[in-house]
């Protein structure tokens, strides 16, 4: 009789030659194409991005946060009856059902210290319990899209609700007469936008919507091909997020140029920094090797505005580049979207608190038509890993 050493090993081998084949791929996928789309691309090396067949920036520049929103979940851009008609209907949806009305003052309580974001987590999935939302895997196409709609039009009320109560205040409800960003806005200081920077807010808005297969997409995508509701893919999107490296980073860059503070320091401060190995909030992107494209628009926006805050970010952006490409020859680094973001959102009147989870607010819409996407195949993601720990197998230790 074989010892189960040998029936392990016999096993194992067995295993081995009817797994998938195991392939080495680069820490943290990059480079590594996981699956197919049709809902856009980035091209780093180009400095261009695109939400399906347009240019993210253009559509920005031209188009209604809503129309774009149309055009990712529906796959096309509305014309002016139809884009009426979507903005009704979404707008109709941003009042939140009164038992997670109820929940919200609790919820800020509870997360006084982490913020709105953290929050968002728990009423989403309040939401979804509440409205009974149901896996993907067991409704049709129509319904999957009503449940991404529904879930993405009440995350600005949840957000702009849950900083009101955190700063004592009671929250304010949707108007459905103002389009997407405008409401946003208006639910956040509670006294309706000046239109210039309604726009400038939309334009951030559309631009940030969806960037390739980021870590919060591709999380969103993997709860989906579980086949579990959208809230709960929603959710999971939202927790990757709200790391620091993801979603945290343009307050940082305005608290960058808050450390600076005066023209004459840029020079020493940020050599000091580089030379240190410490990295300036606001440069740099993984996929970009050229000037992120939102970068350069929020950038154009901002100096729209102009005054002494875009002033100063124009002349630390120009000597930041110039002092990385003395000492740092050969690398691309320029400013990305946090840079420019930060300041257009300070212009705005946005809090700092509220500039991470005001991208959520816009990237919610992306996540959906993920989920969408990925709704269509049955495939489970499930990669593998290299076991690097002690050798099994070890007989287990007996209790004396």
């Amino acid at each position: 009789m074989p010892n189960n050493g040998t029936s392990a090993a016999a096993a194992a081998t067995a295993a081995a030659t009817t797994a998938t084949p195991v392939v080495d791929v680069p820490r943290g996928l990059a480079g590594v194409v996981v699956t197919d789309t049709a809902l856009g691309d980035v091209r780093g090396q180009e400095g261009f991005y695109h939400y399906r067949q347009y240019s993210a920036v253009e559509l920005a520049r031209t188009r209604s946060f809503e129309d774009v929103w149309h055009l990712m979940v529906h796959g096309e851009l509305p014309d002016a009856a139809r884009a009426a008609a979507f903005a009704r209907e979404t707008a109709g949806m941003r009042v939140l059902p009164d038992d997670v009305r109820a929940a919200l003052p609790a919820i800020a309580r509870a997360g006084a210290v982490s913020g709105p974001l953290a929050g968002l987590r728990t009423a989403l999935s309040l939401f979804g319990a509440s409205q009974g939302f149901r896996p993907v895997y067991d409704i049709d196409a129509g319904r999957r899209r009503a449940d991404t709609l529904v879930a993405a039009a009440v995350v600005p009320t949840i957000l702009t609700a849950l900083h009101r109560l955190g700063e004592g205040l009671d929250p304010v409800e949707p108007r459905a007469d103002l389009p997407y960003a405008a409401n946003y806005l208006y639910m956040l200081t509670g006294v309706e936008p000046n239109p210039a920077h309604a726009r400038a807010a939309e334009q951030y808005l559309i631009s940030t919507i969806d960037h390739g297969f980021n870590a919060s997409t591709f999380t969103a995508r993997v709860i989906t091909s579980t086949g579990a509701d959208v809230v709960a893919c929603l959710v999971g999107a939202v927790g990757a997020l709200s790391g620091p490296l993801h979603g945290g980073a343009p307050s940082r860059a305005l608290d960058t140029l808050d450390a600076i503070g005066t023209p004459d320091r840029i020079d020493p401060w940020i050599r000091e920094r580089v030379l240190a190995g410490g990295r300036i909030m606001g440069f740099g992107h993984p996929v970009y090797r050229t000037e992120d494209p939102r970068s350069r628009m929020l950038r154009g926006i901002a100096e729209g505005f102009g005054g002494p805050l875009v002033k100063f970010a124009v002349e630390v952006e120009r000597q930041v580049e110039a002092i990385l490409a003395e000492l740092k020859p050969g690398r691309e680094l320029h400013t990305n979207v946090e840079f420019y973001a930060g300041v257009v959102m300070e212009l705005c009147g946005l809090p700092r608190t509220m500039f991470t989870p005001t991208f959520a607010a816009a990237r919610v819409v992306g996540w959906s038509a993920n989920i969408l996407e990925q709704a269509e195949d049955s495939k489970i993601i499930r990669p593998a890993a290299r076991y690097v720990g002690a050798e099994p197998p070890v007989a287990v230790p007996t209790l004396h």
